[in-house]
């Protein structure tokens, strides 16, 4: 039997997605840790890897980590891996302002797992992208920017749709989509 794969994280609304998302049927057990590693600095694939790397090292076992970005298309990718910092100091409506002088809101919300088998095994990555715009904040703030970012077709904010809707066409839900299909090859 397969050791359970740790999710490392410390913000329980994105374990609560993931499992959402995968629902009962993932043919792997997920548990979830919250294990401290160094903010990394470099693009958004390095930067999963590196984690991916040192959570493996730390755990001992199999892990998943996930980075999360958010791309302005008028900033040439910013605030992309750095979002979390950005919503830190300038919240919602500070994310919003920094487009105040663009015409372009276009935005993308990336969302990278890194999966690794063990601190010798190399990672592998699983990237999901949403199309959107940044709008002024609509919704409840319960989680991160998602009252800013209104995903390409949709009328609503991430933060204003159902979570079960959301849950079908978000960035996790697209790179999670790409793990399942992962583990259900590596099954059959």
């Amino acid at each position: 039997m397969s050791k359970p794969i740790t999710f490392v994280t410390g913000n329980a609304k994105k374990l609560e997605e993931l499992v959402a998302i995968l629902g009962p049927n993932f043919p792997r057990t997920i548990v979830s840790k919250k294990v401290d590693l160094p903010e990394l600095q470099g693009d958004i694939d390095e930067i999963a890897i590196k984690k991916c790397k040192e959570a493996a090292r730390q755990v001992n076992g199999p892990v998943l980590v996930e980075d999360t970005s958010l791309c302005f298309n008028a900033l040439e990718g910013l605030p992309g891996p750095y979002i979390k910092w950005f919503l830190e100091k300038l919240k919602p409506e500070g994310l919003y302002r920094l487009l105040a002088g663009w015409e372009d809101k276009s935005a993308q919300a990336v969302c990278t797992f890194g999966y690794c088998e063990g601190a010798d095994a190399e990672p592998q990555l699983f990237k999901g992208v949403t199309e959107g715009v940044i709008v002024e904040p609509r919704g409840p703030r319960d989680f991160g920017w998602d009252p800013v970012f209104q995903p390409k077709g949709y009328e609503k904010t991430y933060a204003e749709l159902p979570k079960s809707e959301k849950n079908t066409i978000s960035h996790r839900y697209r790179a999670l989509e790409l793990l399942q299909k992962h583990f259900e090859a590596e099954d059959s």
